[in-house]
């Protein structure tokens, strides 16, 4: 099994091209089955999850052709099956996603509960009532979601109970070929959700709300859609995690190919820390801080703190001369990485929800194992000023959501390669 060899790095230098977002790629991969036209997507990223949800379109019958690692065309003419398989929705919460196009487009499916990180409850029954309310039947049977919605499904109002990214984007692409009317309340404003909207928007759905908190659908009664190629957003969250490694090394790096707006919650975090920044349209400098202020995190949804960033900034917090609290309000069993960091010899005490965080903490390497995707981030972030060698064992994690990491950070000057055990 593959793991990550870091060394303690020197100040890091140099520009670094953020990929596109895996959380935008899988909606905009799974709503390619509302399609009745070849739909070619750039800019995706090179990462385990892409690559499992393909390989599920495939199961179901698109015909993907790929035309370089980030690049590929998908046509779901012919689409032979509407069951999605427990052997390849197992690795990916994501897979998910395909049970709104699924039912809206034929009126029945089959979807494995899914799998994934486990951080925490991430329940499907908000996806569920969601499709119950605009007309489905749904029975849990054999750890698969059956659903049937004969005559098709029916535009109707949703209001979540809890905001859901997932949730909001099954729901958007059911209401994209429905009947009628759906109003979504409560929706997700990630700008991932945003540009699902926008890409379904210039596909021929009428939507109201693009951005709010608030969508109205008008579907299209069935017909499908007809799709313009599709670029994919950068990754705000692997921009983030670059920056967190050159904060915690006292770096100037520059990131290439981002979106300056996606960012302004973790950016603002950093100035509040001491950092600062020079910024043009697409490209962003970090500039090192005199000294490293503590500071509070409180994650929640979209404009707010991204909790796939709280791990990132808990191990820069080490370093920070103070006391920092970091509380976890979206995922109770995302402080997993709380143990490893410890490892390396980070000063940290749980308290249900909180994280306190006392720095500045001696770091020195040591074997550490991944829990979850942006837990292994955090890994790497902190190697990178511990002292010695840290081996970051079960890197699969870091594989399902991060292109190329090993590369991007060995250009940066991390002395850094990939093993294998």
């Amino acid at each position: 099994m593959d793991y990550l060899q870091i060394k303690k790095s020197p100040s890091l230098q140099g520009k670094v091209s953020i990929s596109g977002a895996k959380n935008s790629a899988l909606p905009i991969l799974a709503a390619t089955l509302l399609s009745q036209n070849e739909v070619t997507i750039h800019n995706l990223p090179d990462v385990a999850d892409v690559k499992t949800l393909a390989k599920l379109l495939e199961h179901l019958g698109v015909n993907i052709t790929w035309h370089n690692p980030t690049s590929l065309t998908c046509h779901a003419q012919n689409i032979v099956h509407q069951r999605a398989i427990y052997d390849i929705v197992r690795k990916m919460r994501a897979s998910i996603l395909v049970l709104g196009p699924l039912l809206s487009r034929f009126g029945y499916c089959e979807v494995s509960l899914p799998g994934g990180c486990a951080i925490g409850a991430r329940p499907v029954d908000l996806h569920i009532k969601a499709m119950e309310k605009m007309g489905a039947n749904i029975q849990i049977k054999g750890g698969y979601i059956i659903a049937e919605a004969k005559g098709g499904l029916k535009g109707a109002d949703i209001l979540f109970d809890k905001i859901t990214v997932t949730g909001s984007e099954n729901v958007i692409m059911a209401a994209a070929l429905a009947q009628g009317k759906t109003h979504i309340i409560n929706a997700a404003k990630e700008p991932e959700v945003v540009q699902l909207c926008e890409i379904l928007s210039s596909s021929g759905v009428r939507i109201e709300g693009i951005g709010g908190n608030e969508l109205i659908i008008y579907g299209t009664g069935g017909e499908l859609l007809n799709f313009a190629p599709i670029r994919v957003i950068p990754d705000r969250i692997e921009a983030g995690t670059y920056l967190c490694a050159g904060a915690i090394t006292h770096s100037s790096i520059t990131l290439e190919n981002i979106e300056n707006n996606h960012l302004s919650a973790i950016t603002d975090k950093l100035e509040e820390i001491g950092f600062g920044f020079n910024k043009s349209e697409h490209s962003l400098t970090l500039l090192p801080a005199k000294t490293l202020k503590p500071f509070e995190i409180i994650t929640t949804e979209y404009p707010g703190f991204p909790t796939d960033m709280q791990a990132q900034f808990m191990a820069l917090a080490t370093q920070c001369e103070g006391t920092s609290v970091i509380e976890e309000r979206l995922f109770e069993n995302r402080f997993m990485h709380v143990s490893e960091l410890q490892r390396l010899g980070a000063d940290i005490s749980l308290k249900g929800n909180h994280a306190t965080i006392k720095g500045v903490s001696p770091l020195v390497g040591a074997d550490v194992m991944a829990t979850d995707l942006r837990a292994s981030s955090a890994l790497v972030v902190a190697s990178l000023v511990s002292e010695g060698t840290t081996n970051i064992h079960r890197i699969y994690h870091l594989d399902r959501g991060y292109e190329s990491l090993e590369r991007k950070l060995a250009q940066l000057g991390v002395n850094i390669v990939r093993l294998r055990s």
